[in-house]
């Protein structure tokens, strides 16, 4: 059967695909943060999951406001790159995992969530650079993926509870898939950061914190904050974090937090990481 081995969290800043790609990661202002984010390409090289599961929202690359869906599975065999208006990351293809993640959406709408199955969409920063972080430059990348894009653009999207919710419905779906593969799921987005109007370039460390600490003593009680609370608190792009909690969710009630890493600035952002496994 299938199992999930961990959760990993991190923010999907644009910047780091691109001091990725442009051989940036040695120079002083980046030297500390890629130094941070090198435990999480151990953890992946020790465990190496057949499956990454990326939640992450897409950033008008794919869908736009002529389309809006509150929550997406692809379900294709591959996804290229997206072009962002400066051409696609030079990144591998992205190879997904058509049964699985076909099994994964029959599983989730008969558990009452109502997806939008995608058999072709483009995947943009939100999720290849958390493959970045994970897996550096390889020629290729060695896991499968199935994208999962949650609207947090366009208001309203989904509360945190239901991106809770979904992650319990999602563990479900993984554990009934007969297959015996291992599966890493990752929950994409923030931290606090605004990027536009009178607050932009908000970050708010103590936030972050409380939250990276709350999502593994008491997932429970974030998921009870309203839209508000994340967008004062984290700015309003900081409504990201919700996507967080379906990793979350998918986790056991009790986890164990392998590592966690904070740094500040990255762009005009606040990045975490924390890495998960159950008890």
């Amino acid at each position: 059967m299938a199992k999930i081995i961990g959760g990993i969290g991190t923010a999907h800043v644009p910047a780091i695909g691109a001091a990725v790609d442009h051989g940036k990661q040695g120079e002083d202002y980046w030297k500390d943060f890629f130094a941070g984010i090198e435990p999480c390409k151990e953890w992946i090289k020790q465990n190496k999951p057949d499956v990454c599961f990326i939640v992450y929202n897409d950033h008008a690359s794919s869908f736009s406001l002529e389309n809006i869906s509150t929550f997406t599975i692809g379900v294709a065999d591959e996804f290229e790159p997206a072009d962002e208006g400066y051409g696609p990351r030079k990144v591998p293809s992205v190879q997904g995992h058509s049964e699985f993640a076909w099994h994964i959406a029959e599983s989730l709408i008969l558990s009452e969530f109502d997806l939008t199955i995608s058999n072709k969409m483009d995947v943009d920063h939100g999720l290849t650079v958390p493959l970045s972080i994970a897996y550096d430059q390889p020629d290729e990348w060695p896991c499968k993926v199935i994208p999962f894009a949650v609207n947090v653009i366009q208001y309203p999207p989904p509360t945190a509870n239901r991106c809770y919710q979904l992650g319990k419905a999602l563990r479900k779906a993984i554990d009934s898939f007969g297959e015996d593969i291992t599966v890493a799921v990752f929950g994409t987005g923030g931290m606090s950061h605004q990027l536009q109007g009178e607050r932009a370039g908000l970050i708010n460390k103590e936030f972050d914190i409380d939250f990276l600490n709350s999502l593994v003593s008491d997932p429970a009680e974030l998921a009870k904050q309203p839209h508000t609370h994340f967008i004062r608190e984290a700015g309003s792009e900081g409504i990201e974090m919700i996507m967080w909690l379906i990793m979350r969710g998918a986790m056991d009630d009790q986890v164990e937090e392998k590592y966690r890493f904070y740094h500040v600035p990255v762009s005009n952002t606040g990045y975490g990481l924390t890495i998960l496994e159950n008890k």
